[in-house]
């Protein structure tokens, strides 16, 4: 086994627990469980991984369950590995004070030479350190937008579930939740070896993402605004996405041309309306792919496409996946629930 890492876990009331003990678990087998499993000389995990806060006390996560770290953060220069977890942090709100400190000291192990990795929405708390700026990088999608938005230097790819990023990959985001196997796997591969990697994927069943994340994304509530026009025009959607001609209808009803339709809805929601209304009519084809075998080219008119082949490239752009993957991926996963159920 090649040398020891010593990895930072950040411990906080906002974190996923069962994602920062996954990953403490997980670390802690790689050179240790396989070769228990086939009988070959174990070896010591090269992860010194701990779970780490602030001032080294016990605090209650998000479902009031006592958490007990192991220590303080350590010294900066002393720390080769963070990985920052999921928080569960209200998109629409700013973010808690109690982050900038634990940003800067991710900041100061950077600059030591570590490496700072998040899951999930811990990616805000990269952002704050000012890492991510002038890098590329990913989150769960639904705090995308606020990602891109709150730090404008960062190059957002909401699509993607892994992107190692700046000098030497010594930043890493992973997307989603669960996304904290792929960032494992990875980190193992990178700092282990590629052999190790599959040993442990094996061992614990992980299956990397490797078709993205926007096939599990769905249309989370818009930016908040208080134009009072544009949230009327998006309930007036909600209702009649299948419209010939929204846009020029919802102009019609603002009482305003398209082009001071667009710069309006833009200012509120961040996209323009006709994007507004695609992110729409695809969520609604999903629905309709998940729950039903109605054929695609006739969910395509229903949710107002005239052509199937416009309905199939504005699918796949969104999505990442054709629709009829997107059917087989889904109904596969109900299918098997229900298998199992019974």
């Amino acid at each position: 086994m090649p040398k020891s890492f010593e990895t930072v876990v950040v411990g906080l009331p906002w974190a996923g627990t069962s994602t920062v003990y996954a990953i403490l678990d997980v670390l802690a087998s790689v050179g240790r469980d396989w070769a228990m499993l086939h009988g070959e000389q174990m070896h010591p995990s090269p992860f010194r991984a701990r779970l780490c806060t602030p001032d080294g006390t016990a605090y209650r996560d998000l479902n009031g369950r006592l958490i007990t770290p192991e220590s303080v953060l350590p010294n900066p220069s002393q720390t080769d590995l963070v990985i920052v977890p999921d928080l569960h942090l209200d998109p629409w709100k700013p973010l808690p004070e109690e982050l900038k400190p634990i940003a800067d000291w991710a900041a100061q192990v950077h600059e030591a030479g570590g490496i700072v990795t998040s899951v999930c929405s811990g990616a805000l708390l990269l952002g704050l350190s000012g890492l991510l700026n002038g890098v590329d990088a990913t989150t769960h999608w639904a705090y995308s937008e606020r990602l891109a938005k709150e730090f404008e230097g960062v190059r957002v790819h909401r699509e993607r579930v892994l992107i190692p990023a700046g000098d030497g990959h010594r930043i890493v985001t992973a997307g989603g939740a669960s996304a904290w196997a792929d960032l494992v796997l990875y980190l193992i591969a990178h700092l282990v070896g590629c052999e190790e990697a599959r040993r442990i994927a094996k061992l614990y069943l992980i299956e990397p993402h490797s078709q993205g994340q926007m096939g599990f994304a769905s249309l989370s509530a818009s930016r908040q605004h208080s134009d009072a026009v544009v949230g009327g025009l998006q309930s007036w959607i909600a209702v009649n996405y299948e419209h010939s001609n929204p846009v020029q209808e919802m102009a019609r009803k603002a009482g305003m041309t398209e082009r001071t339709l667009l710069r309006r809805f833009r200012a509120a929601t961040g996209q323009t309306p006709s994007d507004y209304v695609q992110t729409v009519r695809v969520e609604e084809a999903k629905q309709a792919l998940e729950t039903s075998d109605t054929p695609i080219d006739e969910i395509a008119g229903e949710v107002g496409y005239a052509e199937p082949s416009a309905f199939r490239t504005a699918f796949k752009k969104r999505v990442g996946l054709s629709a009829s993957e997107y059917r087989r991926k889904w109904q596969a996963k109900l299918n098997h629930a229900l298998g199992d159920a019974i």
